[in-house]
């Protein structure tokens, strides 16, 4: 049995060493194929992009060796090599322009080792990023092959300082510029990242610079499909219920097959298939803390986002999209693409299980500080609603609304914010894995949120007053949301929750069985 790949980035390891490939060379060499040009792709982190720029590494320098018995091995001409110069900027973290100068000079020194020049321009990256690339050109006679992975990383590193993460993004911008200017030396770029960045403000001169990041052609290029757990990684999935495997960890999509995190099926094997959230436990998103607090997101509006390409495309550090920043990191997918008005749209959606509880904790975490008391409400939240025991639930959601600090409302408006309380409900029962629909549509307006849980239907609508109204549950009942789910095999409950703005917390609560 071969064995599994955990954390090598390097092609030549993974072959040499008899470890479990999933074979990318048929993508790889349709890529190349396309012709000299300039490519970008975004994955989430841990995607198995730098693997990716490892192989094209090989292709290119002409490692026959590597390639036995993999679909390129006989439609490649192994001895039309190209110098390639390899640049990674996933090591360390660098705080100001001179960190990240001498960062950058530190790889670009290895990198002239690697093809055998010299960089007279030492104090200066970008100089000696195009003296490289020129002499490289010289002594091989050939064109030069660029590959450049997380290029988005110094400017992520400091994502929630945006003065810091400007100056990053305008001296990254000044070292790639060199790009454009050494194109007569170069012979393929391919540039890989976590995020897409605008291409205005990074790579305003390279516009030759295709983004294949929703290209159907390239859809598995990173992650597993599903037919390579049950193929290439069959051995070590044995006995294992595949479809739960599925619901847990696949459902990243790129027009095409569906794919999984490379990093959670290798750790499910090694862990003795056992589901845990292993890819998000390797970071999670902490600058969302700060967006989610100053932008005042609906979360439940999380599980159905519509995006343009205009919204997924103009990221920056100037005009940071919740949405669009959840798609790039990994923590939401597009669930569907389609055409309104004459503009293609995109639905976006949580991809698995392992998202939906993780990212959902996450939440309550940043909006309550509710650390320990999280499992305890969880477990008491799931019983209320297992019994149907609507005066428990009251308890439970009066408790935990008391029970959030009284600092996080300082200077804060999320009190008066309708949105705020349903998030946070929102969030608990998705944490919990329930069947949770939000913007519920009826034939006579919107559900707040409806949960379904053992054959019963929840109908909840909120309302922030000033004093108490009913106008929550009457609302329910004036516009009959409840018709939508009637006939069903259990109960369906109706329940109308009114916050107070100066109480934060639940001012009235009123519920019915139908």
């Amino acid at each position: 049995m071969k064995r599994l790949p955990i954390g090598i980035q390097t092609l030549s390891k993974i072959i040499e060493g008899d470890f479990v490939y999933v074979d990318k060379t048929a993508i790889a060499m349709q890529l190349i194929q396309k012709g000299g040009g300039y490519y970008f792709l975004s994955r989430p982190r841990r995607f198995g992009k730098s693997l990716f720029l490892d192989t094209l590494k090989e292709i290119f320098e002409g490692n026959k060796r590597l390639f036995k018995g993999l679909y390129i091995e006989d439609k490649w001409d192994f001895e039309d090599k190209y110098p390639v110069l390899r640049v990674s900027l996933g090591a360390g973290v660098n705080k100001t322009v001179a960190e990240l100068r001498r960062s950058l000079q530190w790889i670009l020194s290895r990198v002239t080792k690697d093809v055998g020049v010299e960089c007279t321009a030492t104090d200066y990256p970008k100089e000696c990023f195009a003296e490289l690339i020129s002499k490289t050109y010289e002594k091989y006679n050939k064109k030069v092959v660029i590959l450049i992975d997380e290029y988005d990383k110094p400017i992520l590193d400091n994502i929630t300082d945006k003065e810091t993460a400007t100056l990053m993004r305008d001296e990254m911008k000044s070292f790639y510029s060199v790009i454009k200017d050494s194109d007569s030396y170069i012979h393929f770029v391919f540039i890989t990242g976590v995020s897409k960045f605008s291409k205005m403000n990074l790579f305003s001169g390279l516009n030759n610079l295709e983004d294949i990041t929703l290209d159907t052609r390239y859809a598995t290029i990173c992650g597993y499909r599903h037919d390579d757990l049950l193929t290439t990684f069959r051995e070590h999935l044995q006995g294992v219920d595949m479809e739960e495997v599925r619901k847990w960890y696949n459902g990243y999509y790129y027009f095409g097959d569906k794919v999984y995190n490379p990093f959670d099926i290798l750790l499910f094997i090694s862990k003795g298939h056992e589901f845990r959230n292993y890819w998000w436990s390797t970071g999670n998103p902490s600058f969302l803390v700060r967006l989610l607090k100053e932008k005042d997101f609906y979360l439940p509006d999380i599980e159905n986002y519509e995006a343009t390409d205009e919204i997924l495309d103009s990221f920056d550090v100037d005009t940071i999209e919740l949405p669009a920043l959840l798609w790039q990191t990994g923590y939401l997918t597009i669930v569907k693409k389609y055409r309104e008005r004459n503009r293609i749209k995109y639905q976006l959606g949580i991809p698995n299980l392992e998202i939906q509880f993780s990212l959902n904790e996450f939440f309550i975490d940043a909006l309550t500080t509710q650390r320990t008391e999280k499992i305890r409400i969880q477990d008491r939240l799931y019983e209320a609603l297992e019994k149907g025991d609507l005066d428990f639930l009251k308890e439970v959601l009066y408790g935990m609304f008391a029970g959030i600090p009284y600092h996080n409302f300082t200077n804060s408006k999320l009190p008066e914010y309708e949105g705020y309380y349903a998030s946070l409900i929102f969030a608990y029962f998705a944490s919990l894995g329930l069947d949770t629909i939000t913007e519920d549509t009826t034939n006579k307006g919107r559900i707040d949120m409806t949960i379904k849980m053992n054959g019963n239907v929840f109908i909840f609508e909120f309302k922030v007053v000033e004093a108490v109204t009913g106008n929550a549950l009457q609302q329910i009942k004036d516009r009959k949301y409840y018709e939508k789910y009637q006939p069903t095999e259990g109960n369906i409950f109706l329940v109308g929750i009114e916050f107070g703005r100066k109480e934060r917390n639940i001012l009235n609560y009123q519920w019915e069985k139908v």
